[in-house]
């Protein structure tokens, strides 16, 4: 099982277009959807988290401690933050398991299961350097919502799909979401 949690940053589009190709690939998949990314999803989507229930096998509530992804003993094989919220980065990287999200990232660090956080935030402080490079020591990878233009993206969901699948490279899942550089232009 793959989880997804969506915080409540700008961007949460990646989230969804993330789960929107795992369930085409047929992958089985857990959702948490933070009570602030409700808030966004609505703004930047115009969608209801309840809309996204169709695209997981699995929705847990963001404060439900009870999750079965909040235990060791569940073995899902990694986890993706998109986007994550610098708070959200601050809690894990300090060992703040206040929530399915924050607690199901403990899991997946404490465990040795891939963790992919996908900040976007910019500019970044300090503060938010540190807590990223703590994470990365603990084997968590950083993967920032920063889009490339190579493959020449004609519009935003050829921008969009560049980072799902970025984010389905590091986790070795085969896609065609983007061209990949062949090298040189001449």
């Amino acid at each position: 099982m793959i989880v997804v949690a969506i915080t409540g940053a700008s961007g949460v589009i990646y989230g969804v277009r993330l789960l929107e190709v795992l369930k085409e690939m047929g992958k089985d998949t857990a959702l948490v959807v933070t009570e602030p990314a409700k808030i966004i999803l609505k703004h930047e989507m115009s969608i209801n988290a309840d809309s996204l229930k169709e695209l997981c096998n699995h929705f847990y509530e963001p404060n439900d401690l009870t999750s079965a992804i909040n235990s060791g003993s569940c073995r899902f094989e990694s986890m993706i933050i998109v986007p994550c919220t610098m708070k959200t980065i601050s809690a894990i990287s300090t060992g703040f398991a206040d929530n399915s999200v924050t607690r199901a990232a403990d899991v997946a660090l404490k465990e040795g299961r891939k963790l992919l956080l996908v900040p976007r935030e910019t500019p970044l402080r300090t503060v938010h350097l540190k807590n990223m490079l703590k994470i990365s020591q603990e084997g968590g990878i950083i993967l920032p919502a920063m889009p490339a233009f190579y493959h020449q993206p004609q519009n935003m969901d050829e921008l969009v799909d560049f980072l799902v699948g970025k984010i389905l490279d590091v986790l070795h899942i085969d896609h065609n979401l983007y061209q990949r550089w062949q090298g040189e232009i001449p």
